[in-house]
């Protein structure tokens, strides 16, 4: 059991540390790469508006180089000194197919359009005239036109009349690509990203999937709450992202932006799997563990379970008990000062009981010698006068009632010892009432001269009838009696004893007013040789009467005891037959 309970605590100990190792490990690596993998997203995503950066000055150069080409066709010029709206419209088609473009116009120099050339229905002619008009009033090389939904980076070249320095204006032209999905999914792919174009708070395109553009849209409704040099953190759906945002037309309002977001739980999926292998590791390292202290520990455990068996042995008694010492550590140490330990309590409980069995031998000749030697006495005397020839029969019938007193005396010590030194006796049960043989005890007590002035009475309730044996039990009566006699003064004592059949059996109560029994035996009333305040008598009395009590299957005890009220109470069971047999 022992050597169960030490191997359980070795593998609950292991497990514990174990698993806690395993747990905060699995725990540091997790978050360190949580961290690693936020920090190299936020990398990617700085060199994805690098390389967006880089894409769109490229593009913006393009442009612009075939804007001034466009401008500086003969043709075109030619065409815009016409004037004429309808001719300039229908002469623009193949004009605009040299540089093609999603958007193409061609205006006058205060802006109304002569000409408008798109490859989706998304800017009208008015729409045109007023997003030109307001493009007109600042100094910058692209602009942002939005309509119907489309997205446009709209470059402006002026047509001049002959060389520029002449300042002789014809008109503007204006050319442009649409910011569409076809661009996104490029924009995409360079920057190994999703991307997001935002007109405003309005979503224009993206390559999220549909759903997650919605929750994008509904997210922020201004997307400069992502924006910044540290990327922010957001959920679309079940998928966790990280985005930063770039504005790409800073200087008039509504701001045109583009958000690069990367999916956090894609670039973290190895991490599950490394956490699994983590996991399946700490699970392996604990099993194998456990294996090696189940195998190690009975090198501790053996050795502590045989000393733990001497320990429960020597409880028992049992001084032979074999200890096997094998090593040298300190287990085998203990061992062996538990060995030397039990050798050395061996020989002093030897010791102990003989010397208690002198003592015991010297106590009960004492008690032997003392209340022998007054009835010896007695005779001794009683024979020395019946040697007087001057006596008469009185006197000498006298005498000898008195050397026979002297000698029932001697012969109830005698049984007295008996009793106490026999373990157990047959029974003579009869089946009877024992109110008649508590009289008897009774009438015992008052043929004493010394008790013949005091106060016993007896009352009875219910039938209180059983076997038991008569004579043993009239001892015991006697006795309690004559206890309680001594106890109370001649004057005025009063001993009181109370018969009733109960539930249990047939109870016996004597009740005294004396003093009460003294504190100092109180808890060693019925042991051996207890005696107290009294000049004869070797303290067998109710240690006797105990033992035939539970030679009867009963019980005696002081119920209480207080100044003028002690109780001493006898059970004895209710039989229906002589071996013993209860009722039902």
């Amino acid at each position: 059991m022992t050597k169960f309970r030490l191997r359980t605590k070795f593998l609950l100990s292991l497990l514990a540390v174990s698993s806690s190792l395993t747990f905060a490990t699995l725990w540091l690596v997790h978050r360190s790469v949580r961290v690693q993998l936020k920090k190299e997203i936020a990398e990617d995503l700085q060199n994805s508006v690098i390389v967006f950066r880089d894409f769109q000055r490229q593009r913006e150069i393009t442009l612009t180089r075939s804007a001034e080409l466009l401008a500086n066709l003969p043709s075109l010029k030619a065409l815009m000194t016409s004037r004429d709206a309808a001719t300039i419209q229908d002469a623009s088609g193949e004009i605009g197919r040299l540089a093609p473009s999603d958007v193409f116009v061609l205006a006058n120099p205060v802006g109304k359009v002569l000409a408008i050339q798109t490859t989706v229905p998304g800017i009208t002619r008015s729409a045109a005239e007023e997003l030109l008009k307001t493009s007109l009033k600042a100094d910058q090389p692209s602009f942002w036109w939005y309509g119907a939904g489309h997205l446009y980076q709209v470059f402006l070249q002026p047509v001049y009349f002959g060389p520029a320095k002449n300042d002789n204006l014809l008109g503007v032209l204006c050319i442009g690509h649409e910011i569409s999905e076809g661009l996104a999914m490029e924009l995409s792919r360079i920057a190994s990203s999703q991307v997001a174009f935002f007109y405003g708070s309005t979503l224009i395109v993206s390559t999220l999937q549909p759903e997650q553009q919605s929750g994008l849209a509904r997210l922020s409704p201004n997307p400069s709450d992502l924006s910044g040099p540290i990327p922010k953190g957001f959920r679309l759906g079940e998928e966790e992202f990280l985005a930063t945002t770039v504005e790409l037309a800073p200087s008039i309002p509504p701001f045109v932006r583009l958000s690069v977001l990367k999916s956090y739980d894609k670039s973290a999926a190895f991490l599950d799997s490394l956490n699994r292998v983590l996991l399946g590791l700490g699970l392996l390292a604990v099993v194998a563990g456990s294996g090696m202290v189940f195998l190690i520990s009975d090198t501790f455990t053996k050795p502590l379970a045989n000393l733990v068996s001497g320990v429960r042995a020597l409880e028992t008694g049992d001084f032979a008990y074999p200890l096997a010492i094998r090593s040298g550590d300190e287990v085998a140490e203990v061992a062996a000062a538990f060995e030397r330990m039990r050798i050395n309590l061996q020989r002093s409980q030897q010791e102990l009981l003989a010397a208690e069995r002198l003592a015991t031998i010297g106590r009960v000749a004492g008690s032997i010698s003392h209340d022998l030697r007054h009835p010896l006495t007695a005779v001794v005397a009683n024979s020395e006068f019946l040697c007087e020839r001057d006596l008469d029969t009185q006197q000498r019938e006298e005498l000898y009632r008195e050397i026979r007193a002297a000698v029932d005396q001697m012969t109830d010590l005698v049984d007295s010892l008996l009793e106490f030194s026999q373990v157990r006796e047959s029974l003579r049960r009869v089946f009877g009432p024992i109110e008649a043989t508590l009289e008897r005890a009774v009438h015992t007590v008052r043929a004493r001269p010394e008790f013949r002035g005091l106060n016993i009475s007896v009352l009875r309730e219910g039938r209180c009838e059983t076997w038991f044996d008569q004579k043993k039990v009239e001892r015991v009566l006697a006795n309690l009696l004559v206890n309680a006699c001594e106890a109370v003064s001649p004057e005025s004592g009063r001993i009181d004893v109370n018969l009733r059949e109960g539930k249990d059996g047939v109870e016996i109560r004597i009740m005294d007013n004396g003093p009460g029994v003294a504190e100092a035996i109180r808890g060693r009333l019925f042991q051996p040789f207890t005696s107290y305040g009294k000049q004869n008598g070797i303290g067998l009395g109710l240690t006797i009467s105990q033992k035939i009590i539970q030679d009867h299957g009963g019980e005696v005890c002081l119920e209480s005891t207080e100044v003028g009220r002690t109780v001493f109470k006898l059970t004895l069971p209710i039989l229906i037959s002589g071996d013993g047999v209860q009722p039902a």
